[in-house]
């Protein structure tokens, strides 16, 4: 499988007026973290508006269910209002679009705890802080995330004080 262009993805998301905030391992790379992840996590705002702008994103990225990719399933208005997660293809790799990441850290609770940050001229995204994506990885307490937290920690120490 060829890498994921996280970049692409991010650029779609954001011509669609999506809105979403990165989560996950691509939102640590964003603060810096030397980790690699081969997915884009992303929790969006669940309102009818949000969700055209997303349908039609996906569109975009010929996003699909990736569990049975060969069913060539696409999410629809009614899963994406649901605080469930969406694991789907797309011709740029695989994005994670989650309704929440856990009871009570749905997008609206996420957004005072995000940062934006310029990925590329053009491109604003709104990416979860640092602190707050340690905070969701010790909640989720799976291996690979309990794995990668001494490197989160790490990487938060080194960033320059606010």
């Amino acid at each position: 499988m060829p890498a994921t262009d996280f970049r692409a993805i991010l650029r779609i998301l954001s011509r669609h007026g999506a809105q979403f905030v990165v989560v996950g391992g691509v939102g640590a790379v964003l603060h810096g973290a030397p980790i690699h992840t081969f997915d884009l996590d992303i929790v969006h705002q669940r309102t009818g508006a949000n969700i055209e702008a997303i349908l039609a994103a996906l569109r975009d990225l010929n996003a699909r269910y990736r569990l049975q990719p060969e069913r060539n399933l696409h999410p629809d208005t009614e899963h994406l209002l649901s605080p469930g997660h969406h694991l789907l293809i797309t011709d740029h790799g695989p994005v994670d679009l989650l309704g929440s990441i856990a009871p009570g850290y749905g997008y609206d609770d996420l957004l005072p705890k995000s940062v934006t940050l310029s990925i590329e001229d053009g491109l604003d995204v709104q990416i979860l802080g640092l602190s707050a994506i340690i905070e969701s990885k010790e909640a989720a307490g799976s291996d690979k995330d309990r794995a990668v937290l001494p490197v989160l920690r790490r990487t938060l120490d080194e960033l320059p004080p606010k």
